[in-house]
């Protein structure tokens, strides 16, 4: 008798930002609090809020909304900062609100490549069915690391339109 095996399931952390769904794997969150206290810094990048004294130290905090373009909102009693674990550095992200903790069958999660050209953004590791929605998995390295934040940001800018040639114009 053959017994077909599950695919295994994953848990993740929900969260909204700008009334979008977004899920972090579990096993990279190392807590969930309530926004504190922050130091800004000088000359870092807006969505660089500053840093945070977390029970002795000393996190940068990063605001996912100004990260990804969108306009920045006030802290209210919703707003969480997700503590993340990027390589040998500990990041704090502050989002709208966390939703919950799901477990997901592998079956309900689809990678990016599926759905997304080569050229998109690397932060985005899949799309998961959440219910009748549909949420964003975001990878956290490609999410949060020093040197790739300012490119998630750029990602995450409105882009102009492709300029459209003229008529009767050579193509270029």
């Amino acid at each position: 008798m053959h017994t077909r095996t599950a695919e295994p399931a994953a848990q993740f952390v929900g969260f909204d930002l700008d009334g979008q769904q977004y899920l972090l794997r579990i096993e990279r969150i190392q807590e969930i609090i309530t926004p504190g206290p922050l130091t800004r810094l000088p000359e870092v990048p807006a969505y660089v809020l500053g840093v945070s004294n977390l029970r002795g130290a000393i996190i940068p905090v990063v605001d996912l909304r100004r990260l990804f373009g969108l306009a920045p909102r006030d802290v209210d009693a919703d707003t969480r900062t997700i503590v993340a674990v990027v390589g040998d550095r500990t990041v704090g992200c502050m989002v709208d609100a966390v939703s919950h903790v799901i477990r997901l069958p592998a079956d309900r999660v689809s990678s990016a490549t599926e759905a997304m050209p080569e050229s998109g953004p690397r932060f985005v590791a899949g799309f998961a069915r959440v219910g009748e929605g549909l949420a964003i998995v975001l990878d956290v390295d490609e999410l949060l690391a020093p040197d790739k934040l300012e490119a998630v940001h750029r990602a995450g800018l409105p882009q102009p339109p492709a300029p459209i040639p003229s008529a009767g114009a050579p193509p270029r």
